[in-house]
């Protein structure tokens, strides 16, 4: 094990044990700040361990520094020796979500809430460690010291339910309660994380949905995203594992049907971050077979995995990891000759006819749904 890849694990079993150390504690003052912060940081160095043992740079050159959280969440899904599911990255992305707003600023975070999160966090922890390094968790903490809850587990849809009911009923006239209002929705916001590649809270958004439930919209029409998520329990006490997963098809919206308290703001730069450059380097071929293959699958017309950015006279078109893994996923089953005959520029030398936007197929932007 390399000496970089050994003090970051070391780092991340250190920040979970504060973690369990700060749950447990008998403090309240300070506590659910001490558990998120430990429990996002646990996983940022876990995940960088990780891919520093499988050869993945973490620098960023640009700036020089190692990248951020949400970075490694990324390199993680794609590098198949880590393999961090779609469910894995949505309970992540909401540990970070959630510990964003209680260190940037503050949120209310129930008791049931903390544990839930706490518990699969343990629970994914250990699955990380052994995947990547063949170590279970219980080698390094004692079961005796994981997050305990005197209440028997409750699933996340539930706890949800309760707490957009205590928001209805605070949000009542005459109850001054705004501020506590607010802090609720950011924490059911964050928790949007599970099933929304856009985690981080915006308060545009919580004003979205404070001003639905003031208008009397059901659950499902402010947090649709919400009713997708499952919990899934085994074992009790010290033993409990807890996991999150998607339950039916993903929540779609349709042009002027869909509720406006429903849709919520995405930073489209960190969904298409990909250049044609770099995605064809990321697919270890070159920028006109990558052009070809793209044009095979017709990438660029599909909203979920094209955008192009106008800045001025300028069309900067970018991918989303969708992209990546459509494309890697191709190339297994494909025959890249047969692709690139039957897509390769006419004439030597020459772009596609159709290129009209550098690195581009289609010369437009897909606009995401």
């Amino acid at each position: 094990m390399k000496q970089s890849t050994r003090v970051l694990r070391r780092k991340a079993l250190a920040s979970l044990r504060r973690m369990t150390v700060a749950f447990n504690a008998i403090d309240d003052d300070g506590r659910i700040s001490a558990v998120l912060l430990s429990l996002q940081h646990s996983f940022e160095m876990l995940l960088k361990a990780a891919l520093v043992h499988n050869d993945v740079p973490v620098f960023d050159k640009s700036l020089g520094r190692s990248i951020g959280f949400e970075r490694c969440l990324q390199l993680s899904r794609q590098e198949p020796n880590i393999k961090v599911t779609d469910a894995e990255a949505g309970t992540l992305r909401a540990i970070d979500a959630l510990r964003d707003d209680e260190q940037h600023w503050f949120n209310s975070v129930s008791e049931p809430i903390l544990f839930v999160h706490a518990r699969a966090g343990v629970t994914l922890f250990d699955d990380l460690l052994n995947r990547v390094f063949g170590e279970r968790l219980a080698d390094s903490l004692p079961l005796r010291v994981l997050p305990i809850s005197t209440e028997p587990p409750v699933g996340l849809d539930i706890l949800i339910d309760q707490e957009f009911t205590q928001i209805q009923e605070l949000l009542q006239p005459g109850r001054r309660a705004r501020n506590e209002v607010r802090a609720r929705i950011r924490t059911l916001l964050a928790i949007e994380g599970h099933t929304s590649e856009e985690s981080l809270v915006s308060e545009k958004d919580v004003d979205r949905v404070e001003k639905g439930i003031s208008q009397g919209k059901p659950r499902d029409a402010v947090f649709p995203a919400l009713e997708k998520i499952a919990t899934e329990f085994s074992g009790e006490g010290p033993t409990l594992t807890v996991r999150f997963d998607k339950k039916g098809p993903p929540v779609k919206f349709a042009g002027g049907d869909s509720d406006a308290a429903a849709i919520r703001e995405i930073d489209l730069q960190k969904k298409f971050h990909w250049s044609p450059t770099d995605l064809a380097k990321k697919l270890g071929i070159s920028p006109p077979k990558s052009l070809a293959l793209r044009q095979h699958l017709a990438i660029d017309e599909d909203a979920k995995c094209f955008y192009v950015f106008e800045m001025g006279s300028q069309k900067h078109p970018r991918f989303s990891d969708n992209a990546l893994k459509l494309m890697r996923d191709s190339m297994r089953i494909l025959d890249m000759d047969e692709v690139w005959e039957s897509h390769k520029p006419v004439g030597r030398g020459k772009a596609p006819r159709q290129c009209r936007v550098e690195g581009c197929a289609q010369g437009k932007g897909g606009q995401p749904s």
